[in-house]
Parts: structure tokens; sequence; C-alpha cells
């Protein structure tokens, strides 16, 4: 087929035939009736991200290339921040962004081991691994219904010496208080890490300016695992207005080196033999230099073609995702006698990434969620519910050393007892989002 074409042509009929398949086999849905299985989250894609896909893979660079390029310069005049880059994972993100603040290049402000991060226990390990990881002490602070965020009143009592940091993820697209953790952190002189995995798109006014949350702290980070707000299959982002940190989170990210020079570029700065690094040979390698211990956490060209074509649409989805959660509770508006429904942060317009809901006393959420379950409703736990709970825990908890609570954690621990969540995605139709409502009503009143 392809003996009689140029390069340019076979290359084309490839893609032609790829958007066909896409939309002859992908893309057919039939209507939904009652009792369909209804995700929490999904991918909502079309024939644009396969045929990127394929784009890519014809040219089978499949490292980091011109997609990536395209995929951090984007993300970044989305954000609107300077600098943004490209991972394999949101975990590895959140790693990436708390290793950033051990690097020597930051002085005193460097976190070192035993140094204390602020956090919260009612959300997703991997905003917390990391300082574990590494030897930092996170500490613990309770956190507010019906907003599941961070109950700033405790921030102060949560302040030691040893504080360096807080880094906690606005919860399931909710943002939490940024103008009281913000000032906390200025007036302490700590870093402020926004985990944003779970709030892409959604914004808070600060200062008078309404701004993208994960763009308000020092560092911010993303997921594109395939439930979040879009996807690239594995993936994730950290992005910084501080050129510095930027500078340290790319060498972490790419092995540790000192070198900027991209993958296949060498010698951009003109000084690849020429200089003198830690007590290495003067003239060494600088491609070979390494200024940190650091990994190799790039995501792949695959992947970064169809966050291109994610990001696309990306402003409609956050739109749906808004809709679709004023109608589910206004759908179950009637039901707050029995459940507690989430309100967004003062000043915040989220876009979320869940539902959440409290039982009230003598409302079962184990009954609720079953009943909910057995009609085909996908629900979730608040992910860890109060992760020093959780078996990982249990070596620190018998020393009684490696993270401290301060006060009871007394709301994450009904948020582990009494809360769970649905989705509000941006391929949920309006019958779903009725659907949901009106079975989560039964479930109550059994």
């Amino acid at each position: 087929m392809f003996e009689t074409m140029s390069e340019q042509e076979a290359r084309k009929a490839i893609l032609d035939l790829t958007a066909e398949y896409c939309t002859t086999f992908h893309n057919k849905k039939k209507p939904f009736q009652e009792g369909d299985r209804i995700p929490y989250a999904s991918r909502v894609y079309d024939q644009n991200e396969m045929v990127n896909l394929v784009d890519s893979a014809l040219e089978f660079w499949l490292t980091s290339g011109r997609y990536t390029d395209k995929f951090e310069e984007k993300l970044a005049e989305y954000l609107d921040v300077s600098f943004c880059s490209l991972v394999n994972s949101g975990s590895s993100a959140n790693l990436i962004a708390f290793m950033a603040l051990t690097s020597p290049l930051l002085g005193d402000r460097r976190v070192k081991r035993g140094d204390e991060i602020i956090t919260v226990a009612a959300g997703f390990p991997t905003t917390v691994t990391p300082a574990i990881q590494y030897g930092a002490v996170p500490v613990f602070v309770d956190v507010t219904i019906p907003q599941y965020n961070i109950d700033v009143t405790m921030l102060e009592s949560a302040l030691s010496e040893k504080t360096k940091a807080v880094m906690i993820a606005h919860t399931l697209g909710n943002p939490f208080d940024l103008k009281a953790v913000k000032e906390f952190c200025k007036n302490h002189n700590l870093w402020l890490v926004e985990d944003n995995c779970d709030a892409l798109g959604s914004s808070y006014e600060i200062d008078g300016v309404k701004k993208l949350t994960g763009t308000i702290g020092d560092i911010g980070t993303s997921s594109f695992y395939p439930p979040h707000h879009m996807t690239m299959g594995e993936g994730g982002a950290v992005y910084t207005n501080n050129p510095l940190l930027n500078k340290i989170i790319r060498s972490f990210r790419d092995w540790g080196r000192d070198c900027v020079c991209p993958s296949g570029r060498d010698n951009l700065c003109g000084h690849r033999f020429d200089r003198q690094y830690g007590e290495l040979p003067l003239g060494y390698d600088h491609k070979y230099v390494y200024s940190h211990f650091g990994y190799n956490l790039k995501a792949t060209d695959l992947q970064a073609s169809i966050g291109c074509a994610q990001l696309e649409k990306f402003p409609s989805f956050v739109e749906r995702r808004k809709e679709n959660f004023a109608r589910l509770k206004a759908g179950l508006s009637d039901c707050q006698d029995k459940l507690i429904l989430p309100e967004a942060c003062p000043g915040s317009d989220p876009s979320w990434f869940g539902f959440l809901i409290t039982c009230k006393e003598g409302t079962d959420r184990n009954q609720v969620v079953q009943h909910v379950e057995s009609k085909g409703i996908q629900t979730r736990m608040l992910f860890a519910g109060n992760l020093t709970k959780h078996p990982c825990f249990d070596q620190m908890r018998e020393s009684g050393e490696g993270y401290r609570v301060v006060g009871s954690l007394e709301v994450t621990d009904r948020i582990m007892k009494d809360t769970f969540w649905v989705g509000v995605y941006p391929g949920m139709t309006d019958e779903m989002i009725d659907y949901m409502a009106k079975t989560i009503k039964e479930a109550v009143r059994l």
C-alpha cells in the first residue's frame, strides 16, 4: 500500500484511518439506562487523542520530545506560570516537589532530616510519603466539614522551630483556605506546596486577583492518571514561578544532573568541558555531573501527545464538572436531614473532582454505600480516611516517632467513619446525575 506513497502521504493515510477507527469503535455510546454502571471517573477523549498518540508512535522517539515541549508550554500558558515540568505521575510530581525543598541550593531554607512539614491525614498518602521517606516529620492537623480541607485555626498550634513547609492538597477540587495558609507561610518564612492533583482548573481569589490553584504557593503539582481532570494515562506535572526551584525540579527529575541540556542536545551553554565541579577533574563532561541525588521521572512523548489533545478540551471539562456538581447538589437538597453536602471554600470556584457526602448521626454510611453500589453507582472513600491509622504507620505508632499530631483529628476520624463520594466527571450526562441523586435519596430513606 505504501510503496507508491511518500512518507508524508503514508503518515497522513495512517492518521486518517486512526481517526476513522476511533470514531467508529471508541466514540459510539449507547443511551444511559437506569442500572447501567456509573464509574466515579472515566476518560473523556475522541479521535484527536488517538491521532496524536499514533503520530508520536510513528516518530518512535519514545522519550520526551516535541510533544513534551508543547505540553509543558501549553500547560504553563493555561496556568499562567513561568515553568512547568512534565513527569511520569502525580505521585512523582509530589516526590519532586518535596525533594526540591531539600536542595542545598536553598541555603538556610533547605528542608533537612528531622524538619517538620505541616499537612493533613485526611487525604492521599503520596502527599506525605516523600517527607517520611526523606526523614522529615509530617505534622498532622485536623480538617473541617463540609469543606474537607485543613483547619486553618490549627496552623499556629502546629508550628515549631523545626517547621519548614506546608504541603497539602485541595480536596477533590475544593481549594483550601489559601489566603490564611499563604499568610501563615509568609509570616513564618515557610514553603507552600499545593498538591493540585485533584483540583486542576479550580480557582481562588487572593489579594483581589483570581488565580488557578497550584499557582499561589511556591510549587504546584498535577496528576494525569485516567480518573483525573484530564489524562495521558500515567503522567503528572510540577510547576512554579521560581527560577531556582525550577532548576532544582528539573535536576531531580532528570537523574539529579547539573546540566540543563535536553535529551539529544549537547553543550547548549558552551561550557560542557571547561568547568570544575565538586572534586571532579577540571573539564569533566558536564552532562554527567550530578548536583542532587535524583531520579529519572520523565514521561514519554506518547503520553505527552495525548495530554496535548486533552488540554484543548480541558476548559470544557472544567465547566461540565461544575455543572454536574451543581445538578447533583440540587438533586440532593431535600436530604440534608440525613446528609451533609459539600460546600466550596469562600472565595473559590472549584473544578470539582468528586461530590463528598457525610452521613449524619443515625444514617449508616456502609448501608448507604452498599445500596448505591448495588444500583451500579461506583463510590469511593476520601482516600486514606485517617492516614495515621493505616498499616504503613504501624512502626511509627509503636515507636511514637516519625510524625506528630496536633489535636485529636476528631473530624478526620469522622470522615473515615461517615464520608464517601461519587463522581461528577465530564462524561456524565444529566440522566446519570439524576439517577445518582435518586439512588442516594433511596438509600438514606431505607
